[in-house]
């Protein structure tokens, strides 16, 4: 079907897409040191949150709904990667 990325913490799916693909029963997951991703898995979709990045994807179909482990599983490393990393701008 699609995957769809927000990259803002504001933005989110659309009512239409909300309607169609997330609805019914659901199953939430929470990753990282202090639960910054969160999974939300539907019969039709998945949807994930990073609140770090404020980034929003929502996986549609079968096909593209295996795809989001992955994408946590890349997150989660991004995520250690920045909190190995030096902070460049400390004075």
């Amino acid at each position: 079907m699609g995957i769809f990325r927000y990259d803002s913490k504001y933005s989110a799916p659309t009512k239409e897409q909300r309607e169609r693909y997330m609805r019914g029963e659901r199953e939430e997951h929470t990753f990282g040191k202090d639960g910054e991703i969160c999974l939300v898995l539907y019969d039709e979709a998945a949807y994930l949150k990073d609140d770090t990045d404020g980034v929003r994807i929502l996986f549609t179909g079968v096909q593209d709904k295996q795809k989001v482990h992955d994408e946590v599983r890349r997150l989660l490393e991004e995520h250690e990667q920045k909190g190995q990393r030096p902070n460049e701008f400390r004075t």
